[in-house]
């Protein structure tokens, strides 16, 4: 059993109104997307990669990430979570674990943790009780995950509660929207 761990990191990033995209802010000593990669690769799943499309972060990659393109990002988040499906489908693997390019604060061990349970087709962290990605996703649902518009494995969670698991996590799920966001 392979597993293969992705970063979504496609998306227009619209609501953060800064002087730069959000994923290439500064965020601590990196910019937003590098620290997420970072917690990815050093997570030591099989293979590592990114979804990349309405930005340029070929100048902020760590090593050892695969890009797949999404030349159809602005058709929304599932377009982005079928690119990554994809590309596992095509490398053989049996697990794909999906965190999200704008989580600087969500540590490797939070992708192992979500990456090695095997409770159920579906392991989402929970950081303090609340629910969010890193979410592990087993070929068997894979089917059932929307490819068109802005939703993701939530859809499946939301149908199919009898094939989800929640594991505790360490770190902080703060997602960065806003300049606002970025500042706490």
């Amino acid at each position: 059993m392979t597993t293969i761990g992705v970063v979504l990191a496609a998306g227009g990033g619209v609501r953060f109104d800064g002087p730069t995209h959000k994923l290439l802010a500064p965020f601590h000593d990196k910019v937003v997307v590098r620290h997420a990669l970072e917690s990815l690769v050093r997570a030591g799943l099989d293979e590592c990669a990114v979804v990349v499309g309405a930005v340029d972060l070929t100048e902020v990659l760590p090593e050892g990430i695969i890009v797949l393109s999404n030349p159809n990002w602005a058709d929304g988040q599932a377009t982005s979570l079928a690119c990554a499906v994809d590309y596992a489908t095509a490398r053989g693997h049996d697990v794909l674990v999906i965190g999200l390019g704008d989580q600087p604060m969500v540590p490797a061990s939070a992708w192992q943790t979500v990456g090695s349970s095997a409770a159920s087709p579906i392991v989402t962290a929970s950081f303090n009780g609340q629910r969010r990605p890193p979410v592990r996703l087993a070929r068997e649902v894979w089917e059932l995950l929307p490819r068109s518009g802005d939703e993701g494995a939530r859809v499946v969670m939301a149908k199919h509660p009898e094939f989800v698991s929640v594991v505790e996590c360490m770190g902080d799920p703060l997602d960065i929207d806003t300049v606002e966001d970025l500042e706490r």
